[in-house]
């Protein structure tokens, strides 16, 4: 059998993710793994804003035709960066149990968000967090900064603002947890779809080869989060660039997930909750769509339309 060759994004965090995946493919099946390394359209205007570079999953797109070409068998990317429709020849399988997928506060001082002196600039190029950030302190000004992980640690050591807002999974990955000044509660900041998750992608016409491949990386409970989490996503036609969070879960038995639609500035929020017991696919996609409903009916469709257009729903 040829070598398995692995698609990812050059970055420290993608590597890493990339290695695990390779590492667990090698202990699990014996297989031998290369590691092709591919620079996206976020990489390539790591200083322009997302919405200014207007393409559709700029973290994944470029992976994605490594497949088409035949130059990669496999692509892994980060869940929360894979759009909710994606090519229709693919299939995309989350592998491992899910990290934390809370969002952390890296400050100066050591501060919490609750410390943070007024106006304080936070730094952050997602909408989705800015937006919770205005609903719980509307002073923070928000300030807009993209790169990699560690780049964006380094703005706050250089004083470019007081304080960032990164995803703890990634902070985990790279060895910067001691950095964390805050892990965030879901009362104050619910996580992006599938944040904590790393996923596979791989052409349709593979899936007899893939398949077992990738069973045994597989976590039950983290399948069916996912599930229901991309569902509501799809129903709310929503995008990773929308100010949406939502984190599904399993508590005491059941799966429950929470949801919250919030305007841009965070001066509007609708949030739903819900649970139920979930042994399936199917069960988690009633859930997903279940809380979606909930979040229509209460007005969300209107918020989320009018961010769309600050937004770009890449």
């Amino acid at each position: 059998m040829k070598p398995l060759r692995i698609a990812t994004r050059g970055s420290a965090l993608a590597l890493w993710q990339a290695n695990r995946v390779r590492e667990a493919l090698q202990r699990e099946n014996g297989v031998e793994v290369e590691i092709v390394t591919v620079k996206t359209s976020g990489d390539k205007f790591a200083a322009t804003s997302i919405e200014q570079i207007g393409v559709r999953g700029i973290f994944t797109k470029e992976l994605e035709e490594t497949l088409f070409s035949g130059r990669a068998d496999i692509a892994v990317h980060s869940m929360k960066d894979v759009p909710t429709e994606f090519s229709d020849v693919c299939r995309i399988r989350p592998v491992f149990q899910r990290d934390d997928p809370r969002d952390a506060l890296v400050a100066r001082n050591s501060q919490t968000v609750r410390q943070l002196p007024h106006g304080a600039r936070v730094g952050t190029s997602s909408l989705r967090r800015a937006s919770q950030l205005r609903a719980f302190r509307g002073d923070l000004q928000i300030v807009e900064i993209r790169g990699n992980v560690d780049t964006r640690v380094r703005k706050v050591e250089e004083g470019e603002c007081e304080a960032v807002v990164l995803a703890k999974a990634g902070l985990d990955r790279l060895g910067l947890t001691r950095r964390i000044t805050e892990i965030l509660p879901p009362e104050i900041m619910l996580p992006a779809v599938g944040q904590g998750v790393l996923c596979v992608e791989y052409l349709e016409s593979n899936d007899d080869l893939m398949r077992p491949l990738l069973e045994p990386l597989q976590d039950r409970d983290t399948v069916f989060a996912v599930e229901a989490e991309r569902i509501l996503l799809r129903e709310m036609q929503g995008g990773c660039r929308l100010p949406l969070g939502a984190w599904a879960r399993f508590e005491g038995g059941e799966m429950r997930l929470d949801a919250c639609v919030l305007s841009a500035d965070g001066s509007e929020s609708i949030r739903k909750s819900s649970a139920q017991m979930c042994s399936s696919f199917r069960d988690a996609e009633l859930l997903g769509r279940r809380v979606a409903k909930e979040l229509l009916d209460a007005g969300a469709g209107r918020l989320l339309h009018l961010a769309r257009g600050i937004a770009g729903d890449a």
